[in-house]
């Protein structure tokens, strides 16, 4: 791996995730030691908070931020962002508790942020499913329709040019976090990823996509539920809405004052 971009925090949000934490956190370890890890946990019920506590207590890149109760996805990442901020990391990173991000391919995201391209370096890497050399494993057919599909309405919606904006497996650099206003993020479940990823290239951010094979869990309870597709659903059909209508403003202050002149 080259030489990563600075300071590097991953952030792992829990929630029930007892059974695969200490190996996530074992390879996560193995395969980029001089990053730190900051768990954000909203008070687990089977203890995860207290394992990560007991991890943190013998390795001191691991920390952990111990959170009032279960309060969605984009809070817990949006708290760890801060935490990361405040700490002066200059890259923060998202990944699953659950063993579906592999942290040895991490370092390809981390590879990618420091590379120079024709846009200068990325602020944003995501770890693509749906690029060329991209894969899932064992997903059942109706995950991966509903994946591909939503992000196909992402990109119709937003005109986000990503494969897989709804992708958690990613790398951001802290100065485009700090460019985010997250005090306004108020995406709760697997929408938050493309509002920030939105939120990035909005303003002016530079997002690349790297392949990445996802794996899906082999213990513990997937968090996936109506809700959190409905929210996607509707949160992204109203962004959509707004940017369109955004659009049409445009268009027409030009030709309503052209009007005004030749009166």
């Amino acid at each position: 791996m080259s030489a990563a971009p600075g300071r590097v925090l991953v952030v792992v949000p829990t929630y029930d995730e007892a059974q695969t934490l200490p190996g996530t956190l074992a390879r996560l370890r193995a395969a980029v030691p001089d990053a730190d890890v900051l768990v954000v946990d909203d008070a687990s019920p089977d203890g995860t908070g207290d394992l990560a506590r007991d991890i943190a207590a013998r390795d001191p890149a691991v920390h952990v931020l111990h959170r009032g109760g279960k309060d969605g996805l984009g809070a817990a990442y949006v708290a760890g962002f801060g935490w990361a901020l405040g700490r002066g990391y200059d890259v923060v990173v998202e990944m699953d508790a659950d063993g579906s991000h592999q942290p040895e391919q991490l370092p390809r995201l981390l590879d990618a942020l420091a590379a120079p391209g024709p846009q200068g370096a990325p602020d944003l890497v995501i770890g693509s499913r749906w690029v060329p050399g991209g894969e899932v494993e064992n997903w059942p057919w109706h995950r991966e329709v509903l994946s591909r599909a939503g992000n196909g309405y992402v990109r119709l919606a937003l005109g986000l040019r990503l494969g897989d904006a709804t992708a958690g497996f990613r790398a951001y650099r802290a100065s485009a976090l700090r460019d985010t206003d997250l005090a306004t993020v108020a995406s709760h479940g697997y929408c938050f990823q493309v509002d920030m990823a939105w939120r990035v290239a909005r303003a002016g951010g530079h997002v690349v996509e790297v392949p990445i094979t996802f794996v899906e869990r082999t213990a513990g309870r997937s968090k996936m539920s109506r809700s959190i597709v409905t929210e996607a659903l509707w949160k992204v059909t109203a962004w959509g809405v707004r940017r369109r209508a955004g659009q049409l403003r445009a268009l027409v202050r030009p030709r309503a004052a052209a009007r005004s002149r030749v009166r």
